[in-house]
Order: structure tokens, then sequence, then C-alpha cells
């Protein structure tokens, strides 16, 4: 047993639909999360600079006690693994669960990847995806405005905004006959509900977030890590930018009030190197 808490980080919100799983799944753990709003988004960086961006963001979970670190960013799961493998502690992202999830799942044996323009560069679910079965078919799609609409809250499946948005993204991988879709970043479950009347209900939507949170209950039970069933587990949020709708924001993203149970650090005091 081990009451130390999990941290979970990403570039900005879209993490919190993880932690929102990890609730569910792991409802007596403790859970702190970073998510660095001041730089937000990670998916149109360079490598190296997600890289230092990763380091900076697993030394301060560090610094917060944790005993496991989810990496909840399609961007830095695909794009900086060498900083999660490099982690003094069981440290992971959200790439592989959801990739090996969407393999068990098709039926086809075609898999369609939704991601950030990074995730999509780095083809790190499609290599996930060939190295479990090299017959598989992988058609992937970046969807960059997929971000900022979930992040204002333009997910209603009756808006023709992101209605139009989803079809220009996802007409080539409903065209290719994919019957599994793996939501690559961890804001795309907010847009659930659109992407799924597109895609149509015998097309499977994988939840990277859920799949993470599978995993780190996997990994905390195997390694007799999880906390004594006692009580509901805290969680702390930490911010590096507080727009004035943050906490309308982050309890849309969280499913739940977060209280205040809220701190914002300066960029500066971050550390983790280069």
């Amino acid at each position: 047993m081990d009451t130390r808490p999990i941290g979970v980080f990403d570039s900005g919100l879209g993490g919190l639909t993880a932690v929102r799983q990890l609730l569910r799944q792991l409802p007596h753990e403790d859970i702190v999360y970073f998510g660095d709003t001041g730089r937000v988004p990670y998916g149109n960086r360079s490598p190296q600079t997600i890289r230092r961006y990763a380091r900076q963001d697993c030394a301060f979970l560090r610094e917060q006690g944790v005993k496991l670190i989810i990496a909840a960013c399609g961007t830095v799961s695909s794009t900086a693994l060498s900083v999660l493998e490099e982690q003094p502690l069981p440290a992971f992202g959200v790439v592989e669960p959801a990739a090996d999830a969407a393999v068990r799942a098709t039926r086809s044996g075609r898999i369609g990847v939704l991601g950030t323009a990074a995730t999509i560069r780095s083809r790190a679910f499609e290599q996930r995806i060939l190295s479990r079965d090299p017959s598989l078919q992988v058609v992937q799609a970046a969807c960059p405005l997929f971000v900022p609409l979930a992040e204002n809250g333009w997910t209603d499946r009756e808006d023709p905004i992101p209605r139009l948005t989803a079809a220009r993204y996802l007409a080539p991988l409903k065209e290719a006959g994919v019957d599994t879709l793996i939501l690559g970043c961890t804001h795309f479950p907010l847009l659930t509900d659109i992407l799924s009347d597109y895609m149509g209900q015998k097309v499977t939507l994988i939840d990277s977030g859920r799949e993470a949170a599978a995993e780190c209950a996997r990994l905390l039970g195997q390694a007799d890590l999880l906390s004594p069933a006692q009580g509901e587990g805290r969680c702390r949020f930490f911010v590096t930018d507080r727009p004035d709708d943050f906490t309308h924001v982050a309890e849309r993203f969280l499913g739940r009030a977060i209280g205040d149970e809220l701190q914002t650090i300066e960029l500066d005091s971050l550390t983790g190197g280069r």
C-alpha cells in the first residue's frame, strides 16, 4: 500500500479528462494535476521544446511527492517518450494504452488516429499498432482545431461549427472504412458526441484518458502501490496561468467542481533542465 498521490500533467486542461477517468477507476487515490496553461498548446512546438517542457513538468510532479506520473498529453506521449523513460519512478503516456486497446477492439483491421500535428507527425500510434499486428491499416488525421473548440466549450452536437470541423477532418477516415478511432488527445473526448454522430455508431471510439487510467490501475496493483480503500481521494490542481474562466472550463473537462484546490505557479520556478 502507498498513500502518495498519482501525478498527471498536460499542456493545458485536456488532461483533466484523464483525471476524470482516474476518479472513476481509482476513487481512493490522491491526485496531483499540473496543467501548463501558460505555454499551451504543445502540439505546434518543436520536439526539442516539447522534451524540455516535459522534463520540467515531470520535475514539478516529483517535487509534489508523487508515486507515478501520467503524461496525459498525446503530444508529449508521442514526442517525448525518452523523457518519461528517464524518470526515477513509473511514468508513461497515453499512446501505448490507447493503441493496444484499439488493436483489441478492431474487427476490420482498419484503425483511425486523431491527434495534434506533433502527435501525427511522430507516427507513434501507428508504430505501436503495427508493432502489435503488422497486418493492420492505420489512417491518421491531425486535428489542431479540436483543441480550441474543446477549451472554449464549442462541443454541442447541434453546433454547426464543430460539426463542420469534424466532417472536414474525419472524411478521409470515414472513406477508408475505419471501425476503430483513437482519440489521441485528451481534449478530444469532449467532442465524443460529434465524432460519433459523424462516424456512426458502429465505429468504436478509444478514449486515451480512460485507457491511461486503466493502465495506471494495473501498474499500481502489480507493484502493490495502491492506496488503502479509505474514503475519497483528494485532488490538487496546479497551473502556470489562470485565465478568467479557468474554473468553468476546468469543471467542464473534469465533470465536477474543483473547489479551492487550485494554485497558480510561476513558469520561472520550473526546473528540469533542457
